[in-house]
């Protein structure tokens, strides 16, 4: 049975640290979140890695993809300084490394896999691995995905771990029919986008739901109104 807490910490505390850091690990636990949200993708050499984007850019600086670049080009990087100075030297830390930090500070983890294009079976894969050599937790794991392949990897691979099944603003017709081929555990939403039929229909399936990416305290106090379970925070202390 998943044991799922009101707030879960997006990235970390993307508000408050650089995202899918230790740094910003420690942050959401100093701030009391009991569950944090980190990103999991693959490098050239297929060393798991907590990321969100495919490119570099916007993190690191480095003009290049994930997929194209090997781990250890990847120690030379950074992902601390594009938010502010003192997080200069901060790392893109290994999947390995940040289940140490969770299981150190007694959290919670939602992995969501973000595989880069055509990597999304060894991308799962290989987070699988690593969690199935660390995690002993099942009641504290939700495994999540927009992308339908990596969710089916994790059917196959882990049923006894829950799945998340990822929607965007525009909600699928047969999403309910995805849910039950993939055995869905919750159904995760755009809380800032989602109305309150969406909610209502959403509902009768009798799954949890959880919203992201919710940084107001309004918007918070009306999803939980509307019976979400669980929302995603940058800034979780606010919510």
């Amino acid at each position: 049975m998943l044991i799922l807490p009101k707030i879960i910490g997006h990235r970390g505390a993307a508000a408050y640290a650089p995202e899918n850091t230790i740094a910003g690990i420690h942050t959401a636990a100093d701030m009391g979140c009991m569950w944090v949200e980190l990103d999991v993708k693959l490098t050239k050499d297929s060393v798991a890695v907590i990321f969100h984007d495919d490119h570099l850019q916007r993190i690191t600086g480095a003009d290049i993809q994930m997929k194209d670049i090997t781990y250890k080009e990847l120690q030379n990087l950074e992902a601390g300084n594009w938010f502010g100075e003192s997080f200069a030297g901060e790392p893109v830390p290994t999947l390995e490394e940040a289940l140490d930090a969770i299981i150190e500070r007694d959290m919670g983890l939602n992995l969501e896999m973000k595989p880069c294009p055509s990597r999304e079976v060894e991308t799962t894969e290989a987070a699988l691995d690593m969690l199935a050599t660390y995690w002993d937790e099942p009641d504290r794991l939700l495994l999540s995905s927009f992308n339908i392949q990596s969710l089916e990897v994790c059917l196959d691979l882990a049923p006894d771990w829950a799945r998340g099944y990822l929607l965007d603003t525009d909600i699928p017709e047969n999403w309910r029919d995805i849910a039950d081929h993939l055995k869905a555990s919750t159904i995760n939403v755009n809380g800032n986008t989602i109305t309150q039929e969406q909610i209502m229909q959403l509902a009768a399936y009798n799954k949890p739901l959880l919203a992201y990416t919710i940084n107001d305290e309004e918007r918070a106090e009306w999803l939980f109104e509307q019976g979400i379970k669980a929302i995603f925070s940058d800034m979780p202390d606010i919510i």
